[in-house]
């Protein structure tokens, strides 16, 4: 069974010849091309206020007007722009995604395949030597060089948080938190999931916990949701700093950065902390058995590439929950590509 970029199954992939379907698979690379250079030049911002010719974009963006045309048209293929009559374009709900300040941050996820390409470059060696792209590519891990990149870091984050919408809902709304009076959400970020968390549970309080140069932009976060009263915010470093006390852990994203190694270093981290009544949530993909389709198999060689981490399976779950001093209690699925993962310390490994 094949799958489609989001892990469905495609209804049309039975009918499509196997090198037909290697030919689509292929152009991936070609597209980002395609919607790099309309992002650069700021196409769909142009378009903004009304269809406009090949001609006229083609003189505020300084390109080639015949090999414009060729591009735009190439990508009314891809409901990206449609001609609406010849050689004039207007956008798309599509294409819409990729004006500046759109909601959905398209236009900063694809100025982010820039320098993940480069990365991306060096998968055959990768595989070959198991160190990352980020290091064969850019002499660093991917964390420090957005840390080096203020732009690039932007960008990336506004990805982050765009896609992140609706699994935050899904999230706060699949697990049942009644009853948690304090939750430490590790490595939180800007705080938009344990923001929600708080907004549907007004009784539970809460300790946004991540490095000082990343919860700078968590107040603007807590604030839009009217929780700043209910949520602390510390930071530090989850490998090394003493964790804030709370009974429940959360920890959205984070596991699968890493290899076992630094996850247990992280999970042995906040078993010194957490209540021994406490609970452990992981919030990640879980890799399904067999050849089912899931997204988490195609985020598994971004981790690969990016970061040297990983996602994984139920079972490899328990097993590095086990090495971090917790025992794994059940999976809850949500309306989303995530589950809950949810874990109790181990009292024996104490």
């Amino acid at each position: 069974m094949t799958a489609t970029f989001d892990g469905q199954p495609s209804s049309q992939a039975s009918t499509i010849p196997p090198e037909a379907r290697l030919a689509e698979m292929l152009s991936g690379l070609w597209l980002w091309w395609m919607l790099y250079v309309v992002v650069e030049r700021g196409v769909a911002d142009l378009l903004a206020d009304g269809p406009q010719t090949s001609v006229e974009l083609a003189k505020v963006t300084g390109l080639h007007e015949p090999s414009l045309y060729r591009l735009l048209r190439s990508l009314t293929g891809y409901g990206v722009f449609t001609e609406e009559s010849p050689r004039r374009f207007a956008l798309t709900p599509l294409s819409s995604t990729l004006k500046t300040g759109d909601p959905s941050a398209g236009r900063e996820l694809v100025l982010t395949q820039q320098w993940v390409s480069r990365a991306v470059a060096e998968f055959p060696r990768v595989v070959a030597s198991g160190e990352t792209g980020m290091q064969l590519a850019l002499g660093m891990p991917v964390f420090e060089y957005l840390t080096q990149h203020p732009q690039e870091s932007a960008d990336f984050n506004r990805t982050m948080i765009a896609f992140a919408v609706a699994e935050l809902r899904a999230v706060a709304e699949a697990y049942d938190f009644s009853g948690v009076h304090r939750i430490v959400d590790v490595g939180g970020g800007t705080g938009a999931l344990l923001a929600t968390v708080l907004g549907r549970y007004p009784l539970v309080s809460g300790v946004l916990f991540d490095r000082p140069d990343v919860i700078d932009e968590a107040q603007a976060t807590l604030t839009e949701h009217g929780v700043t009263d209910r949520c602390e915010v510390v930071g530090g470093d989850f490998f090394e700093s003493t964790l804030p006390s709370g009974d429940v852990y959360l920890m959205s994203h984070i596991v699968h950065d890493w290899d076992d190694d630094r996850c247990v270093a992280i999970l042995r981290n906040c078993r010194k902390t957490i209540d021994p009544e406490g609970r452990l949530l992981l919030i990640e993909m879980v890799l399904p058995p067999g050849d089912e389709p899931h997204p988490a198999k195609i985020f598994d060689m971004y981790m690969l590439v990016l970061t040297g981490g990983m996602e994984r399976t139920a079972e490899e779950y328990g097993e590095l929950l086990h090495s971090g001093g917790f025992r794994l209690t059940r999976i809850v699925p949500t309306q989303s590509a995530v589950s809950v993962i949810e874990a109790l310390p181990d009292l024996d490994s104490a």
